[in-house]
């Protein structure tokens, strides 16, 4: 019988209790699952979240794996001790969570929806929107998230770009990469959809330079991660009318501390990181699955390049 340890922030586990045994019978997998051990040289997987109990991955001898619940493992990648290899959570679940809030948004902007619903006085206001085939949005990452965002967006007939730091082809939108795909991009980019991995490369990637290469009017949409963005730049760009706006899911320090003049700057959307959760009955059958391909010696899904930093 395998040990399982699951080791994840307080009170996660009564929620995953339930699916994480159901999958793993599912699978066929025997598994004794505990929370807290004194005895780590006995773990086979560790299933896991930053949290403050478990920081050094060192006495866990025997340990396979190390199974995260996130999609990002920027937290967790740079620890040194953590020597076994690493998968990070690719979940149906938070994959169409994270298409419908940035359709959602994207759909917000394209339609200006805003200038009716945040109406306060009577106004007689027919601006008709262009169709969505003549508005180019941009995502900026096109790893299993982007993919399947730009897919979607391209699905509504938007004029989709793609842009990674490696080449990808994706059926319905134009893909660039590179430094000068970047620029080529943003300096199309009606709105753009942040969706990258933070990595030393992509850290404050959204910065006065790039800012400015945007279309006067853009919008900024970022679900993917805080550090992706120069806070100081992007208050400037929406303050110098660069940005029309700034939709933003993630930030540097979260919550969002009460004094962030994201609070009260009129033209920033704040949501508190909801785009995507991982579901514990989908997120359960990842980790099964990639426990049941320990055992049998086949290749883990979703296994961290430790170079690359996702």
């Amino acid at each position: 019988m395998l040990t399982l340890l699951f080791s994840a922030r307080a009170g996660l586990w009564p929620k995953y209790q339930a699916p994480l045994a159901q999958a793993l019978d599912q699978a066929g997998i025997k598994a004794r699952i505990v929370t807290e051990t004194d005895a780590p040289g006995t773990v086979d997987y560790i299933v896991y979240a930053p949290n403050d109990r478990l920081s050094d991955f060192t006495p866990f001898s025997r340990c396979r794996a190390v199974l995260s619940l996130w999609a990002g493992v920027e937290r967790i990648v740079t620890n040194r001790t953590l020597t076994q290899p690493l998968c990070r959570m690719v979940d149906p679940g938070l994959e169409e969570g994270m298409v419908e809030w940035v359709t959602g948004h994207v759909l917000r902007h394209h339609l200006g929806i805003d200038r009716h619903v945040l109406r306060r006085e009577p106004a007689w206001d027919p601006v008709v929107p262009p169709l969505a085939r003549d508005r180019q949005v941009a995502v900026l990452g096109l790893g299993a998230l982007g993919r399947s965002c730009a897919q979607a967006l391209s699905a509504l007939r938007f004029q989709t770009l793609g842009w990674s730091r490696t080449p990808r082809t994706i059926e319905g939108v134009a893909c660039h990469h590179g430094p000068e795909g970047l620029r080529l991009v943003l300096e199309r980019a009606e709105i753009v959809v942040l969706l990258l991995p933070l990595t030393a490369e992509t850290e404050a990637l959204m910065n006065v330079e790039r800012l400015s290469w945007l279309p006067e009017g853009a919008v900024l949409l970022n679900p993917g991660r805080g550090a992706l963005v120069d806070d100081v730049a992007l208050l400037g760009a929406l303050d110098g009318g660069r940005l029309a706006h700034a939709t933003l899911d993630v930030f540097r320090i979260e919550p969002l501390p009460a004094g962030h003049p994201f609070w009260a700057h009129p033209n920033v959307t704040i949501t508190p990181h909801i785009a995507a959760e991982t579901r514990p009955e989908s997120a359960a059958r990842v980790i099964a699955e990639n426990i049941r391909r320990g055992e049998s010696g086949a290749p883990f899904l979703f296994l961290v390049d430790r170079a690359r930093g996702y």
